[in-house]
C-alpha cells in the first residue's frame, strides 16, 4: 500500500473504507457498560472494549490480518518479532491464510503467548531477551531467506487495522469524551488516535517500568527507554514507532504512568468485580482509573480498552 500523501501515516478515511474489507475476519468485539460509583463516576459512564475477546485474545490480530489482506506474501512466508500477542496474531493469520510464519520472541514471552503461537503451527524462535533483541533476529532471517517481515506496530498495515478499534468503537459509544489506551510500541493508539483524529480527548497510558511515549515526547522524537516491569512481553519494545509519534504529538493530550502493583490491582478488580481475565498490558489503561492518575468529572463518558487476554493468571486446575 502507498504511503498517503499528507503527514500521517494513516487516516480516518482510509480505516473507514478498509474496514468492510476486514470486518469478516475479525471479531467485532464488545463494549459493557460499567457502573463506576467506587470511581467517582456517575452510573453508566463507563465503557469497556473488550478487545481481550478478539481471535488470539488480542487488538494484534487486526493489524495481522490486515498486512496479509494487503500484500502478497512470498514462497518463504512471513516473519515477525513479538513479545508475544503479535506472534499469536501473525501466526492464526499465517494460519488462516496457509502461508509459512516465524516468530522470534523474547525470553520474558510469557508462556501462555508462546503455547498459543506454537499452537497456530508457526515455527518459534527464541531471540534474545528483549523484543529489540527477537526483532533484530527476525530482521536477519527475513534478509536470507526473502520471508516478508511484519512489524508488530511500526508499519502503515499494521496501524491501518489497529485503527477499526476505534471505528467500533466509536459507532458503539457515540457519546464517548475520553478514551484510555495502553502503549507499548504505540500501533493500537496510533491507528485509534488516526481514526478520531481530535474528535475525543485521548489518553495514553504506560508502566512506568516502560515509558516509551512519555520519553518520546519528551524528546520530540522516539528515543530509547527503559524496558522493564510487569507488562514487558507486551508494552516494553524499548521505544515508539516513527509512524504512530507524530499522530500521538497531535491527538493524545497525556501520556500517564501506572506501576506494577497498581496493574495487579487493576487486573485483579477486572476479575473480581466483571470476570475479565486481563494481561498485565491488557490491564494498564484501566489501572489508571483504578489508581486514579486520571480523574474524570462526575458526567464524563470515559472508555477503556482492556487491549489483551493471552494470562495463564487464572488457574481453574483448582
Amino acid at each position: 500500500m502507498e504511503h498517503p500523501q499528507n503527514s500521517f501515516a494513516v487516516t480516518r478515511e482510509e480505516i473507514r473504507d478498509f474496514y468492510p474489507k476486514l470486518a469478516p475476519h475479525i471479531r467485532r468485539t464488545p463494549v459493557i457498560s460499567v457502573d463506576g460509583p467506587e470511581l467517582g463516576l456517575e452510573p453508566g459512564t463507563l465503557a469497556l472494549k473488550l478487545e481481550l475477546l478478539q481471535h488470539t485474545g488480542s487488538f494484534k490480530a487486526r493489524g495481522a490480518i490486515t498486512n496479509l489482506l494487503t500484500k502478497s506474501v512470498p514462497r518463504a512466508g512471513v516473519v515477525a518479532a513479538s513479545g508475544g500477542n503479535h506472534g499469536v496474531a501473525i501466526a492464526f493469520a499465517a494460519r488462516k491464510f496457509g502461508v509459512a510464519a516465524r516468530i522470534y520472541v523474547p525470553t520474558v514471552a510469557s508462556i501462555a503467548k508462546i503455547d498459543r503461537i506454537r499452537g497456530y503451527g508457526a515455527e518459534l524462535m527464541i531471540g534474545g531477551e528483549l523484543y529489540a533483541d527477537a526483532y533484530a533476529e527476525s530482521q536477519k532471517w527475513a534478509a536470507s531467506s526473502g520471508a516478508m517481515a511484519i512489524h508488530a506496530y511500526d508499519q502503515r498495515e499494521t496501524l491501518l487495522g489497529q485503527g477499526t478499534v476505534g471505528l467500533e468503537i466509536e459507532e458503539q459509544v457515540p457519546d464517548l469524551d475520553t478514551l484510555l489506551v495502553a502503549v507499548g510500541g504505540g500501533g493500537l493508539i496510533g491507528g485509534i488516535s488516526a481514526w478520531y483524529a481530535g474528535k475525543i480527548r485521548i489518553i495514553a497510558v504506560e508502566p512506568d517500568k516502560a515509558p516509551t511515549l512519555t520519553r518520546a515526547l519528551e524528546a520530540g522524537r522516539p528515543v530509547d527507554a527503559e524496558a522493564g516491569g510487569i507488562a514487558a512481553d507486551s508494552l516494553a519494545p524499548r521505544r515508539v514507532g516513527e509512524l504512530m509519534f507524530p499522530l500521538a504529538q497531535k491527538f493524545v493530550e497525556r501520556v500517564l504512568l501506572v506501576s506494577d502493583d497498581e496493574i495487579k490491582q487493576a487486573q485483579q478488580a477486572l476479575w473480581k468485580e466483571m470476570r475479565i481475565a486481563a494481561e498485565p498490558g491488557g490491564a494498564a489503561a484501566f489501572a489508571a482509573l483504578l489508581a486514579r492518575k486520571y480523574q474524570p468529572v462526575s458526567t464524563e463518558k470515559v472508555g477503556v480498552v482492556i487491549c489483551g487476554g493471552n494470562t495463564d493468571a487464572v488457574d481453574f486446575s483448582k
